[in-house]
């Protein structure tokens, strides 16, 4: 069976609605997205860390109860789990606000087993991280050399504004290890000042990676990719909760439909056809879609029993 192996940070994330919390659950982006896969029944492995605290004990023990592989999870002495608060708006969006001690990350892991076409998922501030930079260089490096696929969200949020010219270098470097880019309509306007996905990827993404996703809340979702491809799939409308999770999960779906149709590395390579494209992409907003229906930043247990039993 083909594995995914996320790496990222792990934080709490406290909901508020109307400036009151409304619940406290598990997070990080690549945590997100392999809980879901997880509860999919998907051989999912995150690597990360965690704080020496009651908040982290929870984080691994959560990860381990939906199925996740836990063993490369560190935990350092005196080392604090990290706090978001996401504040709903009338529309459920989330604007954020971060608590972490980003100079003081560490990161120390033996590389889980990595076969070629298993898929390796990798997003955030995290991935561009100046202190840990020399760790994610040399899992992209190792999964690269094992042949897997290898899938970047950007996720770069505003509170990481000032960093963006520090970061541009390792940020750059991502794309040219992407198989495949995901990156928010948000994320663009923090790196670019640009929201339009056509300028994005003409100018400042395609010379680095040709295979391209930019999601845009309820607008739709726009595909670009190789030869010229260029794809917009409309959003289903949905009552939706909370978007804290749309992203993550969305990236967990995508990755779920790579694994459903058996899309490898050499397809990818080679350009895969509009229906694969289609496929893909369909499976992506189907997970999105369930996270955004509860306060939770994951797909359902009952949504990953139904998607265990279509195996």
């Amino acid at each position: 069976m083909r594995k995914v192996i996320g790496i990222g940070e792990t934080v709490l994330d406290i909901i508020f609605k109307n400036e009151q919390p409304i619940g406290a659950y598990p997070g990080g982006s690549a945590f997100n997205a392999l809980i879901s896969l997880g509860r999919c029944g998907v051989d999912a492995t995150f690597i990360g860390e965690a704080g020496h605290d009651r908040v982290g004990e929870h984080i691994i023990r959560f990860l381990r109860e939906n199925g996740v592989n836990a063993d490369h999870v560190n935990v350092f002495a005196d080392s604090k789990s990290p706090i978001s608060l996401a504040f709903l708006d009338e529309r459920n969006d989330a604007e954020y606000i971060f608590y972490k001690d980003h100079p003081h990350d560490q990161l120390d892991f033996v590389y889980p087993d990595i076969q070629p076409d298993d898929i390796v998922l990798f997003s955030s501030f995290y991935a561009v991280n100046p202190v840990i930079r020399p760790q994610i260089v040399g899992l992209l490096e190792y999964a690269r050399a094992h042949g897997a696929i290898i899938y970047y969200d950007v996720n770069y949020r505003s509170s990481h504004r000032n960093e963006v010219m520090k970061i541009t270098p390792n940020y750059l470097e991502n794309l040219e290890y992407a198989d495949i880019v995901r990156g928010s309509r948000e994320d663009f306007d923090v790196l670019y000042k640009m929201r339009d996905p056509d300028k994005v990827y003409t100018a400042e993404v395609s010379f680095y990676c040709k295979k391209f996703i930019c999601t845009q809340g309820a607008d739709t979702v726009e595909l670009r990719a190789d030869q010229g491809l260029k794809r917009s799939y409309p959003v289903p409308p949905t009552s939706t909760v909370s978007t804290v999770g749309a992203g993550d999960n969305f990236n967990a779906g995508f990755i779920y439909g790579l694994l459903k149709y058996g899309i490898t590395r050499n397809d990818l390579a080679q350009g895969l056809t509009p229906e694969q494209w289609d496929k893909v992409v369909a499976c992506g907003m189907e997970f999105s879609a369930d996270c955004c229906k509860s306060l939770f930043n994951y797909v359902s247990k009952e949504f990953g029993e139904q998607i265990k039993a279509q195996r």
